[in-house]
């Protein structure tokens, strides 16, 4: 497959060119595995807005840093080593920057599947596990091979590789943070500022992550300002502001819903995708609780309502069965609807406290600090 140009290919290629002088591109081209990484690192100049998807650099990480501890690549004997225990590589994973809460996906079967989807025809994976032992080994046939008649092992290129990029993707997050504090110290100052820093953030080309972040701030502050009456009876009634609580973290794949709303009790669930299989997913998550979705797009709600029911009708072809689902759907939220509830919110003097959400929430999900 051609090789993909960007602006870390430069990067990858000065660090197999230390190891393999006057050889790297040869290299790059003869390597599968340099290849992918190649493709996984295009987020590395994009700013920390940008998805970093670092879950499989870090399986293959700690798969070659094992290899490598063991000096694998200095002496033969991979074949009759036991391997890596899944704790110990999942213990490591955390202990690396923005990897406290990975889960096991990508050493499991993530990494080996989306492998396969770029090089097909290839009759390696990265990743070879035995489930009764629960070890792990890297496949050494992807990190030992020949060039021009010589055998060269390119694990410790691969450690570089993926710690240049760790490199890369902390820098820019921490710019980012640092932006978001300039932006909190200038509001009074320059509240315009403040404002295109936000939409800039409300686009549909931002990482899940922070989209996920910047909308709860935008919706709690929001709703902050909103109060009702209840009680047990007309003549005892008591008055809450409506409080938006953020219930784990984002883009977990914990099958849990993003935000929950006191006192009213109603279900937000923040999604990238128009797809009914999702939609839906969600709503039996909670036995058809009412949910209002959180879209990243400039669609209608209308027209995603539209596309919805459109693909449950073709799904499910009962009519009951579809009117049930929609009905679930208590409200769509789209970026154009954002942007007019932060206009509220800005309206109210309270975009300072918005971005202070979004620098609280942002240390938290980058393990920037941990959560009091």
């Amino acid at each position: 497959m051609p090789i993909v140009q960007h602006e870390f290919t430069h990067k990858i290629l000065e660090i197999v060119n230390a190891y393999f002088p006057n050889q790297a591109t040869k290299v790059l081209n003869s390597s599968e595995l340099l290849q992918y990484l190649n493709i996984k690192t295009k987020a590395a100049n994009k700013g920390s807005k940008s998805r970093a998807g670092l879950a499989n650099h870090y399986a293959i990480y700690v798969l070659v840093e094992d290899y490598l501890k063991n000096e694998f690549h200095i002496h033969d004997g991979y074949d009759n080593y036991e391997g890596s225990q899944f704790t110990k590589l999942l213990q490591r994973q955390r202990e690396l920057p923005f990897g406290s809460k990975l889960q096991n996906h990508a050493l499991n079967h993530r990494l080996n599947e989306e492998f396969k989807k770029y090089f097909p025809i290839l009759s390696f994976v990265p990743i070879l596990r035995d489930i009764k032992t629960n070890r792990y080994w890297i496949n050494e046939n992807l990190i030992k091979f020949y060039l021009d008649d010589e055998q060269i092992n390119i694990a410790e290129a691969i450690r570089d590789i993926i710690d240049a990029y760790i490199g890369v993707r902390t820098e820019a997050f921490n710019e980012f943070m640092i932006y978001c504090q300039q932006m909190i110290n200038i509001q009074k100052q320059e509240p315009s500022r403040t404002i295109e820093f936000i939409r800039d953030l409300l686009k549909p080309n931002v990482d899940a992550r922070i989209f996920e972040i910047v909308s709860y701030a935008i919706l709690k502050e929001y709703y902050l300002d909103q109060q009702i009456y209840w009680g047990w009876s007309s003549d005892e009634l008591n008055t809450e502001y409506l409080i938006l609580y953020k219930t784990g973290r984002t883009n977990a794949n914990d099958g849990g819903i993003d935000f929950v709303m006191k006192p009213l009790g109603r279900f937000f669930q923040v999604t990238e995708t128009i797809s009914v299989s999702k939609y839906f997913l969600d709503i039996d998550k909670v036995q058809r609780y009412p949910i209002t979705f959180v879209v990243k797009t400039k669609q209608t709600s209308q027209e995603i309502l539209k596309i919805l029911e459109e693909q449950a009708s073709q799904r499910y072809k009962v009519k009951a069965i579809v009117k049930r689902y929609m009905e679930a759907i208590e409200e769509v939220i789209n970026i154009p609807e954002l942007m007019r509830r932060f206009d509220t919110v800005l309206e109210r003097g309270k975009g300072a406290a918005v971005i202070e959400e979004i620098v609280l929430q942002s240390r938290i999900e980058f393990n920037v600090q941990a959560e009091d």
